[in-house]
């Protein structure tokens, strides 16, 4: 039986932590309904003080307060994607080097392994 090659994993290729991820899906939310909420009070000030072009703002300022509750909630719940040199692995083929890199030559061992039978 062939040994398989052995291939260290890259420090590089790991993914990030759960914990990082969830952190950032948290403050992305929080940005994404604070700026809901700046919505939501421009559009009380614009009806507030009768401005000018108002048939034109409060359109725009309805649309931010209905989109951005959804499109928060998409993005929380969402797993980052992907980065692009992680999927070019599974195109790619690898060049495998069939001796393990920290394999030792017959010459270079310190001692001979002797399997003795009872």
């Amino acid at each position: 039986m062939k040994r398989q090659a052995y291939q260290p994993i890259l420090i590089t290729d790991a993914s990030r932590s759960q914990d990082d991820q969830l952190t950032s899906r948290q403050k992305r939310y929080v940005l994404m309904m604070g700026i809901r909420v700046a919505c939501v009070i421009v559009g009380a000030v614009l009806v507030g003080a009768q401005a000018p072009l108002l048939w034109l703002w409060l359109p725009m300022v309805g649309l931010g307060m209905v989109l951005i509750p959804w499109l928060a909630v998409l993005l929380a719940n969402d797993r980052p994607p992907k980065e692009q040199h992680r999927l070019a692995y599974r195109f790619q083929p690898r060049h495998r080097d069939e001796s393990p890199p920290m394999s030792l030559t017959a010459e270079e061992r310190p001692y001979k392994v002797i399997d003795v039978e009872p």
